[in-house]
């Protein structure tokens, strides 16, 4: 049965507890075994999958019940389990934190209903000791819809340690299953907007993966881990998986030996972050997706019809990317064509005139800076008008994460009205063209996908 997938649901009580390395540690160490298995990240973090990827071999794919809702959870999981032997999935920040203001809605334990996994909490068990059984009661109880099915105690800081916090948590009925000392804790840099991207620090990346997985199964019981994964029953309501190809009967039908248009993707070290179901549903519209490096590639690919340029870091890497004049150029042109254009937070930096004075793509009249403020949350927005990617009025949810700003000119209208946390217009859409700060995951309306096909068909 295709809903009945072994899974586990790695959480925690906060942040920083060690979520990261268990969950990614789990995956590569059940691979080792020769399993097949399927990583997942709750939330809209671009940067955990990626490390996930390398311990499975399998894109990580986020399940996200606020950006997709909730009734996509379950399908979108077993789209990324297909055919796997197992699956990890990843929790966000505390097990029982979600969208400001929105109860459960988007938090681990939502997640995990949504799924009816187990629970594995990773506990940060560096400064306490008999305290931890408390704390695990708490967290187990708190939910009953929440089965919390084992704790793996991080950060323990010796022998003893282990025994006195073994101890205290034999009367809570939560077993442990690992426990992972504080002297060899691996080291995976961050900045200012979380880990360092994969596609930054690949050799080095392939070595913290290794280390987490030894960490993991020197320290753990995988026998306990992977028998309580098995326990997972079939998903509520035996939902079938999603697909990239949906019904669309709005869409002409083309004949099987017509070549698609060609979309631009950009990738490389700037532009790491994007939805491994955008790719996807482009290719199910038709479309012959190519990936391309801002970094290093002087031109577009050949035949490019239309370009999507998704989040990253471009103000990490702005001196490079200003000096690839000839790309800034073919950009340039091709948005000047009217040919369509989508580019989400580091995208719509590099359309803007300059960055941090490092001169830009000038698609936009508008200049961008890196500011000392974090602007972070989810968004429920609505388009303003028409545009390569949505009708007037299609409602989307999306989330910012970003230090810049961005001051516009003139020249070009709203691409969303952002209905909460507070009304405001954002983003920018110009001729092909829609810019905008928010991340959206288009599997929530697979027509934005189609739209942009049919609009590099006809531009």
């Amino acid at each position: 049965m295709v809903s009945a997938v072994p899974r586990l649901v790695v959480a925690a009580p906060s942040s920083g507890s060690g979520k990261t390395t268990v969950a990614t540690g789990l995956m590569a160490a059940f691979a080792a075994r020769g399993l097949a298995v399927s990583p997942h990240k709750v939330g809209p973090d671009y940067i955990d999958p990626g490390y996930h990827a390398l311990a499975t071999g399998r894109p990580g794919r986020n399940l996200d019940a606020y950006l997709c809702g909730p009734e996509l959870v379950a399908p979108l999981f077993l789209h990324g389990a297909r055919g796997c032997d197992l699956a990890v999935v990843e929790g966000v920040m505390g097990l029982y934190d979600g969208a400001a203001g929105e109860g459960e809605l988007a938090s681990t334990a939502h997640v995990a209903k949504l799924l009816r996994a187990p629970v594995v909490l990773v506990v940060d068990a560096s400064s306490q000791s008999r305290s931890v059984a408390a704390l695990v009661h708490g967290f187990a109880s708190w939910d009953p819809g929440v089965r919390v099915g084992g704790v793996i105690l991080n950060k323990v800081g010796s022998d003893r340690h282990e025994e006195l916090l073994r101890e205290a948590l034999d009367a809570s009925g939560v077993p442990v299953l690992g426990a992972l000392r504080r002297a060899v804790q691996v080291d995976v840099p961050s900045r200012h907007l979380g880990l360092v991207p994969v596609a930054e620090r690949r050799s080095a990346a392939v070595e913290a993966v290794a280390s987490m997985a030894g960490q993991v199964v020197r320290g753990c019981d995988l026998d306990a881990l992977e028998a309580l994964a098995r326990s997972a029953g079939p998903l509520p309501g035996d939902p079938a998986p999603w697909t990239p190809e949906s019904p669309a009967p709005d869409r002409p039908s083309r004949p099987a030996e017509e070549r698609g248009p060609v979309v631009a993707v950009a990738g490389g070290e700037a532009f790491t972050f994007s939805y491994a179901e955008h790719t996807e549903l482009l290719a199910a519209a038709g479309a012959e997706v190519v990936v391309f490096d801002p970094l290093r590639d002087e031109r577009l690919p050949d035949g490019t019809a239309g370009l999507v340029i998704g989040g990253g870091f471009p103000e990490v890497y702005a001196a490079e990317l200003s000096a690839n004049e000839p790309l800034r150029a073919a950009v340039a042109d091709l948005a000047h064509s009217g040919a369509p254009v989508a580019a989400e937070c580091a995208g719509l930096l590099y359309l803007c005139r300059e960055l941090d004075g490092q001169p830009m793509c000038g698609v936009l009249d508008a200049g961008a800076r890196m500011t000392g403020r974090l602007t972070l949350g989810y968004r429920d927005a609505v388009a303003v008008g028409d545009s390569v990617l949505a009708a007037a009025g299609t409602r989307m949810r999306g989330h910012e994460f970003h230090r810049t700003v961005v001051e516009p000119g003139a020249g070009a209208a709203p691409a969303w009205g952002v209905r909460a946390p507070a009304r405001r217009v954002e983003g920018f859409v110009q001729q092909g063209v829609h810019a905008s700060y928010l991340h959206t995951h288009w599997a929530s309306e697979p027509g934005v996908a189609r739209r942009f096909v049919e609009r590099c068909r006809t531009s």
